[in-house]
């Protein structure tokens, strides 16, 4: 029996890193009929499609495209209501990312389709890029970067209450203790630092020898570097605004490299005006691209990237690997190791 795979590809998790990690996984004597497809993105930013968020391309494609298959991989294709009424051979829909933001999971459920992510994909990827705009925060580097390419040597950073400051011997607050986070810490840690964090669903012992487990009260009080790497909710939208950014030490740095909804951003502004904090790096906002006007593309003392954190060729080969696995096991009738929606698979 042969089985008929859409591999929908992106410029970054290409058509063929999955077919070719979708080929290395199936089981030995496998008839794959594999079609690929490649999305836009990020040549055009994804968005949203019908009813589902951050996807790339359009339904029609992927209805074409999809017309006999049991199995997709996919990055960012739109897996919507209607896509799910016109395609009833269906059965797997993998998303290589963190978690299925492109798939409507109600309508998937109701349609028997299962829908499985790619945890921890970009965990190593975004963990560097967080130290990076760490340091990069701490020392004023985006700054001094600026001002050395428009021909301005700023030897005035070696003022004392201009220059940065050190990650050994500093407290560094996480706000999650998650795979990202927890990667984050144990370097911090390897650096001198004193960390602490933050998370209600990590078990104190989880992080011991490595961190101090803390109120958020507590680790904004003491922290001099506070890094966020929680999931938005209805709890942490917003959770960093002007009352707590108020109650960090003045002169502190914040990153975020998680969501754009957890901070306000206009009260982060007011913050480095103020001299309340000295610095601050961010890979995401909350809208992206960031508007040509928005206040923090020229406020000094922030390191900007334009949501890149998990941007390395590692994090394509990996998300495409993990992805291929799931559709492995679907094709041998083993448990998915990733599955949102398991009441689908009688789980």
């Amino acid at each position: 029996m042969t089985t008929t795979v859409l591999a929908a590809g992106d410029h970054f998790v290409l058509p063929r890193l999955l077919e070719g990690e979708l080929r290395a996984a199936a089981p030995t004597g496998a008839h794959l009929d594999v079609r690929t497809i490649q999305l836009p993105w990020p040549h055009t930013p994804f968005g949203p499609v019908a009813e589902v968020d951050e996807a790339s391309g359009d339904e029609d494609a992927l209805i074409e495209a999809l017309r006999g298959a049991r199995i997709c991989l996919t990055q960012l294709a739109p897996l919507t209501e209607r896509v799910l009424k016109s395609c009833p051979d269906l059965e797997l829909f993998c998303v290589s990312r963190g978690g299925p933001v492109n798939a409507n999971l109600a309508a998937a459920t109701r349609h028997g389709v299962a829908v499985s992510y790619a945890p921890g994909r970009n965990a190593v990827a975004t963990a560097e890029h967080t130290l990076a705009l760490i340091l990069a925060a701490a020392r004023g580097v985006g700054d001094v970067h600026t001002d050395l390419k428009h021909g301005v040597w700023r030897g005035d950073y070696y003022d004392y209450d201009t220059c940065g400051i050190e990650i050994d011997g500093s407290v560094v607050g996480l706000v999650g203790f998650g795979a990202i986070g927890s990667r984050v810490a144990r370097v911090l840690a390897a650096m001198g630092a004193t960390v602490l964090v933050h998370d209600p669903y990590v078990e104190p012992g989880v992080v011991a020898g490595v961190a101090e487990p803390v109120s958020l009260d507590e680790l904004l009080s003491r922290s001099r570097i506070v890094s966020l790497h929680a999931r938005v909710t209805e709890e942490t939208t917003g959770m960093i605004g002007a009352a707590q950014i108020a109650s960090m030490p003045r002169g502190s740095v914040l990153v975020n490299c998680a969501r754009g909804a957890l901070v306000d951003y206009e009260a982060v502004c007011d913050a480095l005006d103020s001299g309340r904090l000295a610095g601050a790096g961010f890979d995401v906002f909350p809208a992206e691209p960031v508007p040509a006007g928005a206040r923090l593309l020229s406020t000094p003392g922030v390191v900007l990237t334009p949501h890149i954190a998990g941007a390395s060729r590692e994090v394509a080969h990996k998300a495409a690997r993990i992805v291929a696995g799931e559709a492995g096991r679907f094709l041998r009738g083993e448990p998915l190791a990733h599955c949102a929606n398991p009441e689908v698979l009688g789980g």
